[in-house]
């Protein structure tokens, strides 16, 4: 099963939801893979502290000119969106970290002046936590290819047991490429203004993709019933209420996972994995659908 933690905004709870739940599904004897897909600010290792095993290079190809074929015939800059490849005085311009590697250019050069070269774009780290197999996407600075990236990151998805993305924060382009492929969403939330507005963004994206979701509410108890009023109205199940606990916060601070700092956490999301597992097949994804 694989499983994406995602949310609308930053700072609702997403790593510290899917490293615990990973801790936990463990603990049950599952075989649990957590994907770090937030490559632009990757912190689960913070708090399941792998002890790294291999170091990968991520790579993707970008537009090399050879200038004594080219032709200044323009068709490369007019094909790419992002503006990477730019025609001057009858020679093309690349902008190596604009470039989002679609190929269009080489493709659509009739003199052929155009290959394809692997430029490093960042570093898988995969390790291992106790029993929990931990792989991180780390992007380098600068860069703006994050869904190659998490493409990359992606490729260690197993075929058994129960893999958990740890998406970034949004509904932007790099949030899409952690969600597809998914069989179930969860959508972390708390009960604040912000949190119920970035809710409805991240509910719409999930819907367009047509994956089953559910919703969890990270601080449950600091705002108001605004969040559970919308969720009620859209027919979106609440899977999760993490109650607002200082000592949780004290734990994260530390970098500890409040199933290890607070035992008595831990039966709360063994029971958030099963119902994931049981709802992965028939969970709310639009409006009045029940399972």
């Amino acid at each position: 099963m694989i499983l994406t933690i995602a949310s609308g905004k930053g700072g609702t709870g997403k790593t510290t939801l899917a490293t615990n739940l990973a801790r936990v599904a463990s603990r049950a004897g599952r075989v649990v893979r957590y994907l770090d897909c937030d490559v632009e600010e990757p912190n689960g290792h913070l708090f399941l502290r792998p002890t790294v095993l291999e170091r990968r290079v991520v790579t993707v190809e970008i537009p090399r000119v050879d200038s004594t074929r080219c032709t200044g015939c323009g068709l490369c800059g007019r094909i790419c969106q992002y503006h990477a490849i730019v025609p001057i005085n009858r020679q093309a311009l690349v902008f190596d970290r604009l470039c989002h590697s679609c190929g269009g250019c080489w493709r659509v050069c009739p003199a052929d002046a155009i290959t394809p070269e692997p430029m490093t774009i960042g570093e898988l780290e995969i390790g291992r936590s106790d029993d929990v197999d931990v792989v991180t996407g780390r992007l380098r600075i600068g860069f703006a290819a994050t869904p190659a990236m998490i493409r990359g990151v992606k490729e260690h998805i197993g075929p058994e047991g129960l893999t958990i993305l740890d998406a970034p924060p949004g509904t932007s382009c790099p949030v899409v490429a952690s969600l597809r492929g998914a069989d179930f969403v969860l959508l972390t939330t708390e009960p604040t203004p912000f949190g119920l507005h970035d809710l409805t963004l991240a509910v719409e994206l999930v819907r367009e993709l047509g994956i089953p979701f559910a919703a969890a509410i990270n601080r449950d108890g600091i705002g108001d019933d605004r969040v559970d009023r919308y969720c009620s109205s859209e027919g979106i199940e609440i899977l999760l209420r993490l109650p607002d606990d200082r000592r949780i916060a004290e734990a994260y601070s530390a970098g500890r996972m409040a199933v290890d700092a607070l035992p008595e956490y831990e039966g709360l999301f063994r029971e958030l994995a099963e119902t994931i597992e049981s709802r992965s097949t028939g969970a709310v994804s639009t409006k009045g659908e029940t399972d």
